[in-house]
């Protein structure tokens, strides 16, 4: 038990992925570090969905009424990309500390008025890109600065995941509409479901900041009828020069781990950053494996707010590479159609889902070759970079 005041927090948008932040606040308030003062949700919970072990916080759906009501130091934020800024910026007026939801923006513009907004008010924010908390980074980071791997080529990343048709009916504002009511959501596979792929790259390429990035390339693809891309691929340029190539799906054959991997003159690194796992390869050694740790960014705020010596593992700045990202895909013109013989359709457990065949083995090229799908001669790829 520690011997700080628990700190109370306000959860706002508490279903969906919102209920893993109920249970990380469920563990966090068993050890003391927090209270669940509030909960904003347009419909309040039942107990059921509360839970035990977090009390009776207050409940509405306004969120500058609850932390009127509640006088909370910490506001986590799990809502619809679009309302991020807006209510980041209503939690920084009140006072309160924020935990946001990655995307943290829909646009560089939006980023920039939020992150104008959080630091004249003087309050403290970190993004939940939960990769960035693993111990496996600043390792990384320090194998790399050693030597181990020689001169550093480039970064690439994969992912390939699967997705159920129903997962794009799952809200309002998903991959169905690029810009329902005329607002840009960017909910593309990119930028949301893999977002992390992207950020964790260019955290270990050490450009994460928005003056790091050159330029950005693009191919989106979707094979689900839907307006945002589920296939894509980009390749991102550093200032110094430095190729960092995502390539995502979410029409896999066969669900994989996502990963990074760092190409040196003399070796390999490959992080599966949802396993904080690490594998070196050395020309002339045997491979080495290692598993870390990994610190939780709730956690890391708080210890942060109670001593300002302690950085914040991923504070706004430091998400500017990923949303020059962001703006990207947002300003590109539509995601390509992917014709029906391109891709099959499969039963799965909640209805059917559609499968880009070949896709698993494309993933694994685009980030082990540094090459876009259309680089890689996939049949139905063509060049819309820009």
């Amino acid at each position: 038990m520690s011997n700080e005041q628990p700190l109370p927090v306000v959860l706002v948008g508490a279903r969906g992925h919102g209920r893993w932040h109920l249970r990380n606040l469920r563990r966090l308030a068993a050890r003391g570090t927090v209270t669940l003062a509030g909960v904003c949700e347009l419909r309040p919970l039942s107990a059921e969905e509360l839970g035990e072990g977090l009390g009776s916080p207050e409940q509405g759906s306004d969120l500058g009424e609850l932390l009127e009501r509640t006088d909370a130091r910490i506001v986590i934020i799990c809502t619809p990309i679009h309302t991020h800024a807006d209510l980041a910026l209503t939690a920084a007026k009140a006072g309160a500390h924020i935990l946001l939801e990655k995307p943290p923006a829909p646009s560089l513009a939006e980023f920039r008025r939020m992150t104008d907004g959080i630091a004249a008010a003087g309050v403290a924010c970190q993004i939940g890109f939960q990769s960035l908390g693993s111990h496996a980074v600043p390792w990384i980071r320090a194998t790399l600065a050693g030597g181990a791997i020689g001169r550093v080529r480039g970064f690439g990343a994969a992912g390939a995941w699967v997705r159920e048709e129903a997962y794009w009916q799952r809200a309002p504002w998903g991959g169905l509409r690029r810009t329902p009511d005329g607002r840009d959501v960017v909910d593309g596979v990119l930028t949301n479901p893999l977002a992390h792929a992207v950020a964790t790259a260019l955290r270990l390429a050490e450009a994460d900041r928005e003056t790091d990035i050159a330029g950005v390339g693009l191919e989106l693809y979707r094979v689900n009828d839907i307006a945002a891309d589920d296939t894509s691929s980009a390749r991102m340029t550093t200032t110094d020069g430095t190729p960092v190539v995502t390539a995502v799906t979410l029409a896999a054959e066969r669900p994989g781990e996502p990963y990074v991997e760092v190409h040196g003159s003399t070796g390999r690194i490959t992080f599966w950053y949802k396993q904080d796992r690490v594998l070196l390869e050395r020309d002339g050694a045997e491979p080495e494996y290692s598993t870390y740790d990994r610190t939780d960014l709730l956690e890391n705020l708080i210890a942060h707010l109670r001593d300002a010596d302690v950085p914040l593992l991923v504070p706004p700045e430091r998400t500017g590479g990923f949303m020059r990202l962001v703006e990207a895909v947002r300003t590109a013109p539509e995601p390509a159609a992917l014709p029906a013989s391109a891709w099959h359709s499969e039963p799965a457990e909640h209805g059917p889902r559609r499968v880009l065949d070949g896709i698993d083995a494309l993933t694994a090229a685009g980030a082990r070759q540094l090459a876009l799908y259309s680089e890689l001669g996939a049949s139905w790829a063509g060049s819309t970079t820009r």
